[in-house]
C-alpha cells in the first residue's frame, strides 16, 4: 500500500530522481521505525532502530525526532515538502502540519506555493486535493480560524509561520504571540497545536535558525516528528569553522547537483592578464562593471539565439551588482543609469534594493524585483548590499559582479547560492545557456585556487549514507528479441518473483527457472541460426513478401529451405556427423513460424520530394530590439570553477572586412544551408539592418570591434530567425516503403552487475533506481527483458500484458523517425508499439507538464504522420491500421483499458 502510495505521488508530482529518493528515505524511516507515528515512544529507541538504516544519523539534536534533508540549492525543496505532506496524509492519515520559515521572504513565498492556481502550487497533479484542498493557515491568519470546522470531514491543515517574527516576539523572555491566551476551544492557538495527536513539523532553511530562542519554543509543540530541509546542513560556530548536522537522512550536495545538470555552471571571470595593483579600487570597479554588461550583453543574445532554434520560451538575462553599502548602492545607480555609462543605455533598467527604500519606493523596488523573469519588466540590472536572500527563487540571473570586499569562499558560496536555479528546468548543452558568471578580475586566481580545495562546496560530492555494496558495479547487458530466446539463440534470463504483498526490496524473492528453447541441439540451432540470416534478405523483397506473415506461404518456404540448404552445404558434413536427425525443412518451418508469431510489422518509410526541388528564404524584418552587445579593447577570460574548462570573449583574429556588412555575410555563409551566390541580396539585407541597428548606439570603430569579436554569435541569431521563414518547394512528395517489416533490434542496456531480473508487476520502493533494474517474467512482450525509464512505463506495461496481444519498446534505429527540433533533426524513439486484434499502437508516456512543450508536440507530430503513411500501406496490403498514442503520466493505472487511451490518439 504505501508502496503505491510513494509511486503515485512521484509520478503525479513529477519528482526529479533526488526528491524521489528523499521520499523513499522518508517512506524507509517510518518502516524502520513505525513508532514515529505515536507519541508513545522511547526516543532514544527511535533513535538507535534507525541508525541502523541511516550511517550518518548520529542524534536528533531536538527533543523530538528530527530527520534532515540536505538538498542542494536549486534541486526543489518546496515541492519536496508538498510530497512530504501528500505521502503522510494518504499513507498515514496525518492531516496537520506546521511549517517554519526563516524569514519574511520564504514565508511570503511558502504562502503562495501552498495556495491553489498558483504557479508552483506544490499539490498540482494530487487527485486527492483538487476538491479537498489542504486549508493554509498562516502567522497572519491564525487567530482568525474556525479551528472546529473542519475536522470531523478529515481537513488538512498546513500552518505556516515565520520563525523570525516569533524570536523577535520571545525576546526579553516574553512569549510569542501565538502561545498567548487567545480563546480558541477555549484555550491559545499553540496549546491547540500541541494538543493535536498528528502534527508533523517541517522546518524550511533549518541551518538559518537552528539554535534560536524561537525554535526552542517550538519545542513545546511536541510534533510527532520533524523534517528539515536545507541546502547548508551545518552551523556557523565562529571564526570561520562549521559544525555539520547531526541527523542528516539524504545529502545532495551542489556538486552533485551540477554534475547531475539540475543547476548552471558557475564560472569566474576577468580580463587576460588583468593585473589588480597596477589598477585603483575605482578603476577596478569600473572594469568589472563594464566587462559585466559585455558579458551579459552576449549572454541575451545568447538566449535569445537558443530560444529561436528551439522553439521555446525567451529568457531575459539580468546582472546582479553587489555594493558595499546602502550609500555605495546608490552611487552605482547614478552612474549605471548615467550618459557616461554606455550612453545611457540602461536608464530604467536598474533597481536599487536595499533598506533605504519606504513607502512607495519601497513597494515599486519588491514589484519589479518580483517580476524581474518577465520578458515585459525592464529591470536588467539589480543592485543589492546583501546577496539577495534565500527564497528569491530566479533562473534568469547569469552574472554576479561583486564589488563587495569578500574572501573566496564567501563569494563562492554567496554566488551560487542565488544565481544557479536554470530558466528550463534542465541543462540545453549551450554553453553560454547554462553558465553562471562570476566577474571577479581582483579575486580570479583565488577562486580558482578555493573552488579546487577538496573541501570547496564545487568538489563535495557527497556523503555516504549508505555502505558500499555490490549494486554500485555496472555493466553492459545485450538483450536479443523474444524470438532469438524461443529458439535457443539467445541466453533466456532469470526473472525475480517477489513473495506476495511484497514490495521491491531489491535482492528478495525467488528467480523462476525460464522455459527450455524449441532446439535442443547445437546442430538445430546452428541451422536456425542460418534460417534468421536468410529471413532477414527478404524484407526487401517487398513483392514477395509485403508482411512477415507471407514469410509462411508454402512458395516462401521452398525458397527459404533452398538458400538456407545453400548456406549449410559447406558444413553439411559436420552437421550430419553430429545428429543425422535433423530435419532442415523442420527447422525452416518452425524458425519462421517462431519469427512471425514474435513480430509486429514495422514498415520502412521515407517520404521523398520529385520533380524539381527548390528552396530558400522569404525576406523579413530582424527582429534585434534586444540585442545591444557592447565593444570591449581587452580579452576577457573566464573558467569553470567545476570542470576548469576555459572560455574567452575576444576578437577573431582575420583580415579587416571592407565593409561592416561583410564581417556578418561571410560568418553567415559557413551553415550549410546557405549559398551565397543564391541569397546574396537576402544576406547583406539582413547584415545590413543589424549594421544599422549597431551604429545607432555605438561609433563606426566600436560598431567595427562589436562585429569582429562577435560576428559568429551574430550569425547564429540571425541564421536561426531565418529558418523561421526558410521555405522548400518539390514538384510533389511522394511516400516510399522500401520494407514491409524488419527484424527487431538488440537492445543494449547498462544495469547493476549480478542483478535478477525483477518480476514487471513488482511494486517498487526505491523508485530512484528503476533506472538501474531490468525486468521480465512476460508473456507478450517481444523481448524476455525491457528497462523503464519510469514507474509510469513499467505501469503502463501492465496494461499491455493484459490488454494487447503483443508489444515491447522499441530500441533506437527501430523506426528511424525524425522530428524538426529548432536546426537539429533528432531521432525519436518511441516508447512502446503494441498490437491487438484491430490495431497497433504506437505509444508515448509524458509528464503531464511536458504534453505540450513544443519538443513532445514536434515529436508527436512525425510520429502521427508516420503512422497515416502505415496505414495507407496496411490498407495496401492488408494489415492492421496505426495509431500513435499520448498518454498523460497521471492517467495510467491498471484499472484502465488500453481501450480507453484512445481519446489521446494524434491524428495528423
Amino acid at each position: 500500500m504505501n508502496a503505491r502510495v510513494l509511486n503515485h505521488i512521484s509520478g503525479r508530482l513529477s519528482l526529479r530522481l533526488p526528491q524521489s529518493e528523499s521520499l523513499s528515505r522518508l517512506v524507509r524511516a517510518l518502516a524502520a521505525s513505525p513508532e514515529l507515528l505515536g507519541h508513545e515512544r522511547d526516543v532514544s529507541a527511535v533513535l538507535a532502530s534507525l541508525k541502523a538504516d541511516f550511517p550518518t544519523l548520529e542524534d536528533f539534536e531536538r527533543e523530538f525526532p528530527s530527520l534532515c534533508f540536505a538538498l542542494a540549492t536549486g534541486v526543489g525543496k518546496t515541492r519536496l515538502m508538498g510530497a512530504f505532506i501528500s505521502y503522510l496524509h494518504l499513507a498515514h492519515g496525518i492531516n496537520n502540519f506546521f511549517v517554519l520559515a526563516p524569514n519574511l521572504t520564504i514565508y511570503n513565498k511558502l504562502i503562495a506555493d501552498f495556495t491553489p492556481n498558483t504557479p508552483k502550487y506544490v499539490f498540482k497533479g494530487i487527485g486527492e486535493f483538487a476538491i479537498n484542498a489542504p486549508r493554509v493557515i498562516t502567522g497572519d491568519n491564525y487567530d482568525q480560524q474556525n479551528i472546529a470546522g473542519g475536522e470531523l470531514f478529515g481537513e488538512i491543515r498546513v500552518n505556516i509561520f515565520n520563525i523570525s517574527k516569533i524570536n523577535s516576539e520571545v525576546r526579553g523572555g516574553k512569549e510569542p504571540r501565538i502561545k498567548r491566551m487567545k480563546e480558541v476551544l477555549g484555550d491559545s492557538y499553540f496549546n491547540h497545536l500541541a494538543s493535536l495527536p498528528d502534527l508533523v513539523l517541517l522546518m524550511d532553511e533549518s541551518h538559518r535558525y537552528r539554535a534560536s530562542a524561537g525554535v526552542r519554543s517550538i519545542n513545546d509543540l511536541k510534533p510527532l516528528f520533524g523534517l528539515e530541509l536545507t541546502a547548508t546542513p551545518f552551523v556557523e560556530a565562529g571564526s570561520g569553522k562549521t559544525v555539520p548536522f547531526k541527523n542528516v537522512v539524504m545529502d545532495y550536495p551542489l556538486a552533485r547537483a551540477m554534475e547531475d545538470g539540475f543547476v548552471k555552471e558557475p564560472a569566474v571571470v576577468t580580463q587576460r592578464n588583468f593585473d589588480a595593483k597596477a589598477h585603483t579600487p575605482e578603476e577596478i570597479e569600473k572594469t568589472k562593471l563594464e566587462d559585466g554588461v559585455r558579458l551579459h550583453e552576449t549572454t541575451k543574445v545568447e538566449l535569445l539565439t537558443y530560444a529561436r532554434e528551439n522553439g521555446v520560451k525567451v529568457v531575459k538575462p539580468f546582472m546582479l551588482v553587489i555594493a558595499r553599502d546602502t550609500t555605495h548602492a546608490g552611487q552605482l545607480l547614478a552612474l549605471l543609469e548615467s550618459q557616461a555609462f554606455y550612453e545611457g543605455r540602461y536608464l530604467g533598467k536598474v533597481i536599487q534594493v536595499d533598506s533605504s527604500r519606504t513607502g512607495a519606493e519601497e513597494e515599486e523596488m519588491i514589484s519589479r524585483l518580483l517580476a524581474v523573469e518577465s520578458v515585459d519588466e525592464p529591470t536588467e540590472i539589480v543592485i543589492h548590499v546583501n546577496m539577495l536572500k534565500e527564497g528569491w527563487d530566479v533562473t534568469n540571473l547569469y552574472t554576479i559582479v561583486p564589488l563587495r570586499a569578500a574572501n573566496a569562499r564567501t563569494l563562492i558560496e554567496q554566488s551560487i547560492g542565488r544565481g544557479l536555479r536554470l530558466p528550463y528546468g534542465k541543462r540545453t548543452g549551450v554553453a553560454a545557456v547554462d553558465r553562471l558568471n562570476i566577474v571577479a578580475h581582483d579575486k580570479f586566481q583565488e577562486i580558482i585556487d578555493d573552488a579546487n580545495r577538496a573541501d570547496s562546496p564545487i568538489r563535495l560530492k557527497q556523503v555516504i549514507l549508505d555502505a558500499p555494496s555490490a549494486d554500485d558495479k555496472k555493466v553492459s547487458v545485450q538483450v536479443g528479441s523474444g524470438a532469438m530466446t524461443r529458439l535457443g539463440l539467445a541466453d533466456a534470463p532469470a526473472i525475480m518473483v517477489a513473495p506476495a504483498g511484497a514490495g521491491s526490496a531489491i535482492g528478495s524473492g525467488q528467480a523462476t527457472t525460464p522455459p527450455p528453447p524449441v532446439f535442443a541441439t547445437d546442430s538445430e540451432r546452428h541451422a536456425a541460426r542460418f534460417v534468421m540470416e536468410v529471413i532477414g534478405t527478404y524484407e526487401v523483397k517487398r513483392d514477395l513478401v509485403p508482411t512477415s506473415n507471407a514469410l509462411l506461404r508454402p512458395e516462401v518456404q521452398r525458397e527459404i529451405l533452398a538458400e538456407v540448404t545453400e548456406r549449410l552445404r559447406p558444413l553439411q558434413g559436420s552437421l550430419i556427423a553430429e545428429d543425422a536427425k535433423i530435419d532442415l525443412a523442420a527447422v525452416v518451418a518452425r524458425t519462421t513460424e517462431i519469427v512471425v508469431q514474435q513480430t509486429i510489422d514495422i514498415p520502412r518509410i521515407a517520404v521523398v520530394p520529385t520533380g524539381d526541388v527548390t528552396t530558400g528564404f522569404h525576406p523579413f524584418k530582424l527582429d534585434i530590439d534586444q540585442l545591444h552587445l557592447q565593444p570591449g579593447e581587452r580579452e576577457i577570460v573566464g573558467q569553470m570553477l567545476r570542470t576548469n574548462e576555459q572560455f574567452t570573449l575576444a576578437s577573431e583574429v582575420g583580415l579587416k572586412e571592407a565593409r561592416p556588412e561583410d564581417y556578418i555575410v561571410h560568418a553567415l555563409v559557413d551553415f550549410d544551408d546557405i549559398d551565397y551566390f543564391t541569397h546574396a541580396d537576402l544576406l547583406y539585407d539582413l547584415a545590413g539592418q543589424l549594421v544599422q541597428h549597431l551604429l545607432g548606439y555605438l561609433s563606426e570603430d566600436e560598431t567595427r570591434s562589436v562585429l569582429d569579436r562577435d560576428r559568429r554569435l551574430i550569425a547564429r541569431e540571425i541564421h536561426a530567425q531565418m529558418m523561421a521563414h526558410f521555405w522548400e518547394q518539390a514538384t510533389s512528395y511522394e511516400v516510399q516503403v522500401s520494407r514491409g517489416f524488419t527484424e527487431l533490434k538488440q537492445c543494449n542496456y547498462t544495469a547493476t552487475a549480478g542483478q535478477t531480473a525483477h518480476h514487471f508487476r513488482e511494486t517498487l520502493v526505491e523508485m530512484s533506481r528503476i533506472k538501474q533494474m531490468l525486468f521480465g517474467g512476460f508473456e507478450r512482450c517481444l523481448y524476455p527483458l525491457q528497462k523503464f525509464d519510469s514507474d509510469t512505463e513499467r505501469r503502463f506495461c501492465v496494461i499491455l500484458e493484459r490488454d494487447a496481444l503483443k508489444w515491447f519498446k522499441p530500441a533506437k534505429g527501430q523506426f528511424q523517425i525524425y522530428y524538426k527540433l529548432g536546426t537539429e533533426q533528432p531521432e525519436y524513439v518511441p516508447d512502446f508499439v503494441a498490437e491487438t486484434d484491430s490495431t497497433i499502437y504506437m505509444v508515448e508516456t509524458k509528464a503531464r507538464t511536458d504534453v505540450n512543450t513544443q519538443e513532445v508536440q514536434a515529436k508527436a507530430d512525425s510520429a502521427a504522420r508516420w503512422c497515416k503513411h502505415a496505414s495507407d500501406h496496411a490498407v495496401e496490403v492488408g494489415t492492421k491500421p496505426w495509431k500513435y498514442l499520448l498518454l498523460p503520466h497521471d492517467e495510467i493505472t491498471e484499472s484502465k483499458r488500453l481501450s480507453d487511451y484512445l481519446r489521446f490518439e494524434v491524428k495528423r
